[in-house]
């Protein structure tokens, strides 16, 4: 696997080199002829990074190190939406950026939720103790935002926004097209590695604090059970620790999952009080101080690392 990882770290660094230029300037520079777009979290700010490159200036919403679902808006921030020529984001997935976007750029504005095609996966739960009436949230069919966890609805999105930047700014449609070929042709490698990777494993199910991983597990064959559902800071009810817990033991799993932006205390007592071991999967909802100089590409490189670990992949 090795060599997959040499290949993908190639193509970030070139890529870095396409798009230096556009992460120097800050949204909304005057005089620079560059266009400006914002993003609502890191997954689509690095699309428009990597495929915007010196003709862009990109301002993301969500700060290094804040939980995506949980975002609140400075005035500052909702300015910035109202003045940017491009405005990708993800409805339904951060109400305070649904909210802005109405009120201040419906011409600008660019859901990528289309293009991604989400499916319910019947991961949207809140706990609630067995007879006890299941909270208002809670939705069966509830479609699933976590769609940048499987490279190839990823690329699907790539190729979206690629269009869009193109629509929205002709005159460097040649360029967005070429360096969205660049990032299509990493995402394509990553998903062959995945597929090669995960394609023989002792084990095919895996733990983690929230929901966010089954797309990924439907693309490639495994089985994901999330402590918390869509909410990764959601408590989980005694009842579904329990359930957690039974699973671990009854299919020998090897690793508890945590995550870099949610505490993880919950996921270290389940580990603890069955035996196991713990470890980071992330979810790339957005970067933190650890992993700050890390990219979608290299932090699903180490996504799958660690599923192999865990699962005895050979």
């Amino acid at each position: 696997m090795r060599s997959g990882l040499r290949a993908v770290v190639a193509g970030v660094a070139a890529l870095a080199a396409l798009t230096v230029a556009g992460c120097a300037g800050p949204a909304g520079a005057e005089g620079d002829g560059k266009l400006d777009v914002v993003t609502s979290f890191y997954p689509l700010e690095f699309i428009a990074r990597s495929v915007g490159g010196d003709a862009v200036n990109v301002t993301t919403l969500t700060a290094p190190g804040v939980e995506p679902h949980d975002l609140e808006l400075t005035p500052k921030q909702v300015g910035s939406i109202a003045s940017a020529k491009l405005v990708v984001y993800e409805k339904n997935l951060q109400p305070a950026v649904d909210e802005a976007v109405e009120q201040n750029a419906k011409d600008a504005a660019f859901d990528v939720a289309p293009a991604a095609k989400l499916e319910a996966t019947g991961a949207d739960f809140e706990e609630h103790e067995p007879g006890a009436a299941a909270p208002a949230a809670h939705k069966d069919d509830a479609l699933d935002p976590h769609f940048w966890l499987d490279p190839v609805r990823y690329g699907d999105v790539v190729k979206a926004v690629e269009e869009k930047l193109a629509a929205v700014d002709s005159a460097n449609a040649t360029a967005y097209h070429e360096r969205a070929k660049m990032l299509l042709d990493q995402i394509g490698k990553l998903d062959t590695e995945y597929k090669t990777g995960l394609a023989d494993c002792k084990l095919k199910t895996f733990v983690t604090s929230h929901e966010a991983f089954a797309y990924l597990a439907k693309r490639y064959g495994l089985t994901m059970i999330g402590i918390a559902g869509f909410a990764p800071d959601a408590e989980p009810s005694p009842a579904r620790i329990k359930e957690v817990q039974d699973i671990v033991r009854a299919q020998h799993v090897t690793t508890i999952f945590s995550e870099e932006l949610v505490s993880p205390k919950v996921a270290d007592t389940i580990a603890h009080d069955v035996g196991v071991r713990t470890a980071v999967l992330s979810p790339i909802e957005g970067l933190s101080d650890a992993n700050s100089k890390e990219t979608y590409l290299t932090l699903m490189q180490t996504n799958l690392q660690e599923l192999r670990k865990a699962n005895g992949c050979s």
